[in-house]
């Protein structure tokens, strides 16, 4: 397995390289930081709904939708991103979504141990320290015919700059945002009181990651990789995949007796859910779903929706459709559970109701 550590790379790169060498069939650890600051949206999350997008254009700050779950996040040069890339055969890897965060997170958990910093594995996909602050997000899916496990060391965090790219209903909710952030993520310099150096922390990364994957041998991107990140950066900067899902409903409507259009918003144990259905005559006519949870495989959320249709609004009805679709097509979302569907559909909020 290869060893990529690129140093910092312009916002948008650092993200392109894992899903140009999934694409590629590469496998590979990579490490590495953005130069400059960039707003990372998860690929089951509706851009519109979580980020402020006017601010970022006026900020000057980019916005990228990766194609791995998780949710809206602030990235920059205080972070160290660690992207693990491998073909979904390797029979040296686990194969379940909720065995592959664990096992991976090890690596990470041990670095910030090495450092003084005792944490530990937290479900869905958070590192904690002992005092139960979060200090690394994680997020994984599939590319390609390969898996892919991308986190962060937290070196030092910008609470002000991510409280901000938020999509908040008034300042007065940024605030308590803020508040909550600060309160809940904590970072190597908050922890230890200093920030030890990049060169450091990565040779650790890299050694207790060797520990689970075996020897990894240092590479450079060469012009094939740098080619393929050109190519799919196209596409991943069109506003057809940044603003993809973006069911704009002011409010539930009802466009005649026994046809209304609901919004849908639960939170569950695995994350934030969405959903924008249409009803006709107490049965799912259509719908959208989106949010911040994992779903393997990610290509198999339209296929979810499209089974969905036709299903009475009634809670057995619904759990029953999501249950047969996983067990036919082996899908797995740690933390959300065929229920979590019903509940997000059989209890529509209003969006103007949503921030009270």
């Amino acid at each position: 397995m290869l060893f990529f550590d690129l140093g910092k790379l312009p916002g948008e790169q650092s993200m392109l390289v894992f899903h140009a060498l999934a694409r590629m069939g590469i496998e590979a650890l990579v490490a590495v930081s953005p130069k400059s600051p960039l707003a990372s949206i998860g690929y089951f999350q509706d851009a519109e709904q979580e980020v402020d997008l006017r601010y970022c254009h006026k900020a000057g700050i980019p916005f990228m939708r990766r194609e791995v779950g998780g949710g809206a996040t602030y990235l920059d040069e205080n972070q160290i991103f660690y992207q693990l890339i491998w073909k979904k055969d390797n029979p040296g890897f686990p194969k379940a979504i909720d065995e592959i965060y664990p096992w991976f997170s090890e690596a990470p958990i041990e670095t910030y141990r090495a450092f003084g910093i005792e944490t530990e594995f937290r479900v869905i996909n958070d590192i904690i320290t002992k005092s139960g602050r979060k200090i690394a997000g994680e997020g994984g899916g599939n590319i390609g015919n390969c898996m892919v496990f991308v986190g962060g060391i937290l070196l030092d965090f910008d609470y002000q700059a991510m409280s901000r790219i938020l999509k908040v209903p008034d300042e007065k909710f940024r605030d308590k945002v803020y508040k909550t952030i600060e309160e809940n993520l904590t970072t190597m310099k908050k922890e230890l009181g200093m920030i030890p150096s990049r060169e450091e922390v990565i040779s650790v990364l890299k050694e207790k990651f060797e520990k689970r994957v075996g020897k990894l041998t240092p590479a450079a991107l060469n012009s094939e990789i740098l080619e393929k990140m050109k190519q799919i950066e196209t596409w991943m900067t069109s506003e057809e995949f940044l603003l993809k899902k973006t069911p704009r409903i002011p409010e539930g409507v009802k466009i005649r007796e026994g046809v209304e259009v609901l919004y849908g918003l639960h939170k569950a144990r695995g994350g934030l859910m969405r959903t924008a259905e249409e009803i006709y005559e107490g049965r799912i006519e259509d719908i959208a779903i989106s949010g911040d949870f994992t779903f393997f495989p990610k290509e198999q959320l339209i296929g979810l929706e499209e089974s969905l249709e036709k299903t009475p609004l009634k809670e057995e009805k619904i759990i029953e459709r999501v249950e047969a679709f996983y067990e036919e097509k082996g899908v797995e979302s740690p933390g959300v559970e065929s229920k979590d569907f019903a509940q997000t559909i059989l209890n529509p909020v209003r969006e103007s109701n949503i921030a009270k």
